[in-house]
């Protein structure tokens, strides 16, 4: 779970169908519907430091990738038996379609300090139930 204040891309898309407006509101689908996703790479950088470079096609635009980056990341602390993690950085680039992201985060068994951090079970779960793939 994010500390308040912070959102994930993957979090906001959920929220978004639950907040109140005067209007309705067109529900964007967590997944874009041409996404092909490309595989993750995953280079553990120092410790609990892991880098994460994952790829895909039909992304419309960066919170798209960084959903699979945080996906990635929460299911790589599972398996090393983490239940948090920790976004350090993502940068996302595009290039003849293909976009790329290159993230960074934390892994750790308890609950980091900081604003960008991820219950990596509440992830993975959402991350299957929204069809976006993990490690």
């Amino acid at each position: 779970m994010r500390a308040a204040g912070v959102i994930s891309p993957l979090a906001s898309v959920v929220l978004a169908g639950c907040m109140a407006s005067d209007q309705p509101q067109p529900e964007r689908p967590v997944v874009p519907e041409n996404a092909v996703y490309r595989g993750v790479e995953t280079r553990l950088l120092d410790g609990d430091l892991v880098n994460f470079i994952v790829a895909m096609r039909g992304a419309r635009d960066t919170d798209d990738v960084t959903a699979y980056a945080e996906c990635a990341a929460a299911q790589y602390a599972l398996i090393r038996g983490y239940g948090f993690a920790r976004q350090v950085r993502t940068n996302v680039d595009e290039n003849n379609e293909i976009w790329t992201g290159d993230a960074v985060y934390t892994i750790s068994p308890a609950l980091p300090r900081g604003t960008r951090t991820i219950d990596a079970e509440v992830t993975v779960a959402a991350c299957r139930e929204n069809g976006i793939p993990t490690v």
